[in-house]
């Protein structure tokens, strides 16, 4: 008997051990690292010029008419001011700060807070809207104090985090939480690894840091879920990924990605069953750009991309992040899967902003997509990166601008011209054909009644129930 409680207890004081070992103490609290680590963190505000050339006047004068003249000066281009809050971090004595892009874009002046009275001006030197990452220079010959960067790779599920910024222009604002996923993809740049944290983050975060428990910025909050704040549901740019574009910003003034120069999707169960591959894993070229890197390893399209140099491809999305934070003009291995076997080929990476590829995705861009929707009778475009800045509306908004209205259609009477879709029978609106789609779906069924979230002019969210005919 003695001997069976012996191990009894063995047994107990092992559990306990291996309990302790994998669990970390809860903070008891936050206070010394807050206030070690606020002196770094600025609040930023930026003003913007919009000029706007819609007619205020809900009519037109007849050609000719004596009130043209006389009111002609109302259809001019009206300008306005409009500003803008964010936050950032100091990573040099020197004054250098990193933000996200979306805080500083197509702004005129921009005016960056440190401790909460000390005022400067500061310079972009340079921006990556497709990270959204942007670095400024304090115009001041002041020292600060920097924080430093954390391996975000090392971050793990679970662990406690938290994020200082200036939510609602409130500055010098903490809040706590733990990593709650990470490797995050929604849909709001090209480039997306996210870290999502249960840490309060509102508007006004964006930029700021997110911190480990050892005061290293493991990643830059940018995105929320939630229409008036937050929902526990944030979102940060890892840091590893963050500081290959941040260092490149400082030294170069621009990025320098590297570019395969190849069209690709998702390896589907299916299409890794005619393959003959052991799994859906990987990223199937779907086409390859002419006298791009690819082409002239030899790349085809139908290949599907297992390994690059030396990481395996697990998820089609994980190549582009791959492919960009690769040097340029490296030569790398590209384990391929063609005609159900692997090989090999040697890729000379190109550089992905010198490469035509990429200027006709920047022209495309600069484009606003317009097309009418017949079964409504009205005309719309795509909502832009401008008209969220504008509007005020949450940075991951999609949906589509109403551009003009026929008489004869069902939306007239209850939706303004400049309205903007973004929920049609509850579902997200990103595309123009999305809206179609769902149209069509609803004057098939028997209710023909489309229920419609909207942004009005006046940039509140409604739902407005429209009969279809």
């Amino acid at each position: 008997m003695t001997k069976f409680k012996i191990i009894f207890v063995t047994i107990i004081l092992s559990f306990g051990f291996l309990k302790q070992s994998y669990s970390k103490p809860v903070p008891e609290s936050f206070a010394d690292l807050a206030e070690k680590l606020m002196p770094s963190v600025v609040n930023i505000s930026t003003s913007t010029t919009v000029v706007t050339k819609s007619n205020p006047l809900p009519f037109q004068f007849p050609p000719g008419s004596p009130f043209g003249d006389m009111f002609k000066e109302f259809g001019d281009p009206q300008e306005r001011q409009s500003a803008a809050l964010g936050s950032g971090f100091i990573v040099d004595e020197k004054g250098i700060v990193i933000t996200n892009n979306h805080v500083i874009q197509d702004a005129d002046d921009i005016i960056v807070r440190v401790n909460g009275d000390q005022e400067f001006k500061a310079k972009v030197l340079g921006a990556d809207p497709l990270m959204d990452i942007a670095v400024l220079q304090l115009e001041t010959d002041e020292k600060f104090i920097p924080v430093s960067f954390g391996d975000s790779n090392k971050a793990r599920i679970g662990d406690w985090v938290i994020a200082i910024g200036n939510p609602f222009g409130l500055g010098g604002t903490v809040t706590a939480g733990i990593i709650s996923a990470r490797n995050r993809s929604i849909g709001l740049s090209r480039y997306e690894d996210f870290i999502q944290t249960d840490a309060s983050i509102n508007s006004g975060n964006s930029g700021g840091p997110l911190f480990d428990m050892e005061g290293n910025v493991i990643g830059i909050n940018t995105a929320i879920l939630g229409r008036n704040g937050s929902i526990g549901i944030g979102f940060s740019i890892p840091s590893n990924s963050a500081q290959i574009v941040i260092n490149q910003l400082i030294e170069f003034g621009e990025t320098k990605r590297g570019w395969l120069g190849v069209r690709i999707q998702d390896v589907t169960k299916e299409i890794a069953e005619v393959e003959k591959l052991d799994k859906p894993r990987g990223a199937l070229v779907a086409s390859v750009a002419e006298n791009s890197p690819s082409e002239k390893a030899g790349i085809k399209a139908g290949d599907i991309i297992l390994e690059f140099n030396g990481e395996r491809i697990n998820q089609m999305k994980e190549l582009p992040a791959i492919v960009a934070r690769t040097q340029v003009g490296k030569n790398v291995e590209v384990k391929i899967w063609r005609d159900k076997k692997e090989i090999i080929k040697n890729v000379l990476l190109g550089r992905l902003e010198t490469s035509e590829d990429f200027k006709v995705s920047e022209k495309q861009k600069t484009v606003d997509t317009t097309d009418q929707i017949e079964d409504l009778k009205i005309t719309v475009r795509s909502l832009n990166k401008k008209d969220i800045k504008n509007r005020k509306l949450p940075n991951q908004t999609t949906g589509l601008v109403i551009t003009s209205i026929q008489n004869n259609s069902p939306l007239a009477g209850s939706i303004e011209v400049n309205s903007i879709i973004v929920e049609a029978q509850k579902e997200r609106i990103k595309s123009i054909d999305d809206l179609k789609q769902i149209t069509k779906q609803v004057l098939n069924s028997n209710q023909k009644t489309i229920l419609l979230a909207i942004y009005n002019n006046q940039n509140q969210r409604r739902y407005i129930g429209i009969k279809l005919d």
